[in-house]
This record gives structure tokens, sequence and C-alpha cells, in this order.
């Protein structure tokens, strides 16, 4: 038990780390791969970002840090002019640089280019349209998370604001998973996130792909 924990009466729940995915943008509706393209949000992703930040900042956060893509940004500053806190930009949070990929649509990716899209699904280490490899998108993204969630109080809250390629293999890298299971975290919805709580034995994924308030989990497994 911790100083705090003494002083409160209460368990400590450790750290938390919230990855919040941007809101929806015109490429996102046209099925049009993005990457690190620097597209901006729509209406409706402004109208997501907005209704999303209100129940984020519910949970009282201690500090934002978001992908200086506009998209990202953008829906980072709904949270921050809520919260009163300030964000910070960080080029290490863009989403996977993919190449020629980026532009196309889904069904382009797989015309042009399907036995590399193919290979990818089953867990191959590919380089999308000559991109990065998801291992290096969490070699520079996971860094900036664990940088950020180390400056917060005991039982602090973290928002990262990214994209859902960076954050599916943040949360990969951070929760020890081997590369080529990460595809096994689902996507996340445009302004949906996902809730890392720090354990006894490293991160854990409490919530995924989430769009409500996440609920304390009440029973045996916690």
């Amino acid at each position: 038990m911790t100083a705090a924990d003494t002083d409160t009466g209460k368990k400590s729940r450790g750290r938390r780390i919230i990855l919040w995915r941007h809101g929806q943008t015109s490429w996102n509706v046209e099925r049009r791969f993005q990457g690190s393209t620097d597209v901006e949000l729509t209406e409706t992703g402004i109208g997501q970002a907005r209704r999303s930040a209100r129940l984020l900042a519910s949970l009282k956060p201690d500090a934002i840090v978001a992908s200086d893509l506009r998209r990202a940004a953008a829906t980072a500053a709904e949270l921050a002019t809520l919260t009163g806190l300030e964000m910070t930009l960080d080029e290490g949070l863009r989403e996977t640089y993919a190449g020629v990929w980026q532009g196309l649509t889904h069904e382009e990716i797989i015309d042009r280019h399907g036995e590399e899209y193919a290979a990818w699904k089953r867990g191959e280490a590919v380089r999308r349209g000559g991109g990065e490899l998801e291992t290096e998108v969490a070699d520079r993204a996971a860094p900036v998370v664990l940088r950020h969630a180390e400056k917060l109080p005991v039982d602090g809250t973290l928002v990262v604001v990214s994209h859902g390629g960076t954050i599916r293999t943040t949360i990969g890298r951070l929760l020890g998973l081997e590369a080529r299971h990460w595809e096994s975290l689902g996507g996340l919805s445009n302004c949906c996130w996902s809730v890392l709580g720090e354990g006894i034995r490293g991160w854990r994924l409490l919530e995924h792909n989430a769009g409500t308030l996440p609920e304390p989990v009440l029973g045996d497994d916690d």
C-alpha cells in the first residue's frame, strides 16, 4: 500500500491511459487509406469529437497529447477546451505511413496490391505501399505515450488522441503482445477509445472501442 492509499483509506487504482481515435473525415467515409495524409474532420467528425469530449472530460484527465495531424489535433482541441488543459502535439503519434497505398480506396488496394494486403492480414511484416512496418510505428508511438504517462500523478489519467492503426500497435506493444497478434485487437470506430490501466504486472486493457464512460469491473477478475 502506498502513502496515498494510507491517506485516503482507498486502494490506488493506478495510472490510466485513454487512447482516443479522431473523428470522421471524408476519406473515412470514402474508405480511403489516409495514413500520414493530413485530412481534416468533416462536420460530422467535429460533432463526434464534441460529444466524446464531454464524456471524457467527466473523467477529469490530467494531460492530453495528440498527433499533430489536423484530424487528431482538432479532436483533442475539443477536450482541451472543456478541461482547460494544454494539449501537446507530437508527430510520433501520426498514423502509419503507407506510401502508394495512401489515397487509395479499400477496393483499389485489394485490386492493385492484393498479395501484399493478404500477407499483412496474415500477420506478416509488410511495408504497406512501401511505407512503415507496424513495429516501426510502435517504436515511435509507444515511447511518446509512456513518456507522458510517467509524468502523471499516482492515479492520473492521460488522454492520447491518435489514429486507428497507431493506437492498435501502441496497445499491442504496451500489453507485450507479439506483433503478429496485434491484428486480433479490433479496430476503433471514429471518436471511440480504449482504456489501459496500470496493474502489478504492467498495463492491462480495460476497455476497447468504447463510446460510453468506462464502468469499473465488479467481479472476481479484478
